[in-house]
């Protein structure tokens, strides 16, 4: 997960994995019944002889599968599936929820779903699926003993995270041309204009993406957030850090005497739910914090940090941005 910490059955189907060419976009073949194929986010071709039909999602995953219809038998999530910003809202009955804490997975339990495939997101700076990266409990990795994993890509936009997961509901079976799903892609086309807009109206409005906690304070690198380089393609100055961790880049860590480095006109504030403490209580905690002119200012808004898996969630989450792009003073940080 990006976040601040460093984190035995047989497979149902028989697959057989290929190397090939990495894609920006994995290709699928629509299918109801099979064969089935996915290029993986790793760029392994992932080959079946029946489409998989007992799914086991990391929860943004899941989220983008069942606006496709697609309802997963097992569900694992960083969090509570109570506040997962992906998963508020939908029907999770029938669902068996394997996890709730980064790094942690019920791997016995996920076992008696016979699953035959497991789908998470590819992260390139870590060389894993969601889950499955450094950190984690050594437990929890045996999950990849009982199907194939397959994911997306973390890349360069969430636009193509979130069509390269339509490629993949069409994959298993999903039509993906039903009105609700035009409708939100229109909703997502309609926030990117009026973004765009509320950018432009203010072209020297800095903001720097970041996320605290109690030793330090971290900011974001764009490289590894697909949603910050949206922002940055769109027109917004998201500030770059001088020195990501080499060891974990998505982030330059900051200590809190150090936390006003950068003088932002707008802080994107990580809006996960165990760093979404409002601004003041932070001053409270960390009064250093207040030397940021822009929280001095309260230009802060929630930022949908390293979630975002559909076109509906972003748009609904671009809204609230522009909303406070509007009210910015592009001057705060000067």
């Amino acid at each position: 997960m990006r976040i601040w910490r460093p984190i035995v059955a047989a497979a149902a189907l028989s697959l057989t994995l290929a190397a090939c060419a990495s894609t920006d976009t994995p290709e699928a073949t629509p299918t109801s019944s099979g064969p089935w194929q996915f290029t993986n986010g790793n760029g392994e071709l992932v080959k079946a002889d029946k489409t998989p039909t007992r799914i086991i999602a990391h929860a943004g995953e899941a989220a983008a599968l069942m606006s496709f219809g697609i309802k997963p038998v097992g569900v694992y999530a960083d969090e509570s599936v109570k506040t997962d910003p992906n998963l508020k809202g939908l029907d999770l009955t029938g669902i068996e929820i394997l996890g709730q804490e980064w790094g942690k997975i019920d791997v016995e339990k996920a076992a008696a779903l016979r699953p035959d495939l497991i789908v998470a997101d590819w992260w390139p700076a870590e060389k894993a699926h969601s889950g499955l990266e450094e950190g984690v409990d050594e437990k929890s990795k045996k999950l990849k003993e009982l199907a194939p994993i397959v994911g997306v890509a973390q890349g360069k936009s969430i636009a193509d995270l979130a069509e390269g997961y339509e490629d993949l509901a069409q994959s298993l079976g999903a039509k993906v041309d039903a009105p609700e799903i035009a409708a939100a892609k229109k909703k997502y086309e309609d926030a990117v204009a009026a973004f765009k807009a509320a950018v432009a109206a203010k072209p020297n409005l800095t903001a720097l993406a970041m996320s605290p906690a109690d030793d330090k304070v971290y900011v974001a690198n764009p490289e590894y957030a697909p949603e910050l380089l949206d922002f940055q393609k769109w027109g917004l100055k998201v500030v770059n850090p001088d020195k990501p961790d080499p060891g974990f880049p998505y982030w330059e860590n900051l200590s809190w005497e150090n936390a006003d480095k950068y003088q932002p006109d707008l802080i994107l504030w990580d809006g996960r739910s165990y760093t979404d403490t409002a601004n003041a209580e932070w001053g409270k905690k960390q009064p250093t914090w207040f030397a940021i002119k822009a929280a001095k200012a309260d230009a802060v808004v929630s930022w949908p940090a390293y979630w975002l898996h559909t076109f509906g969630h972003f748009a609904a989450e671009l809204d609230k941005l522009t909303v406070a792009i509007k009210a910015a003073d592009e001057n705060v940080g000067s």
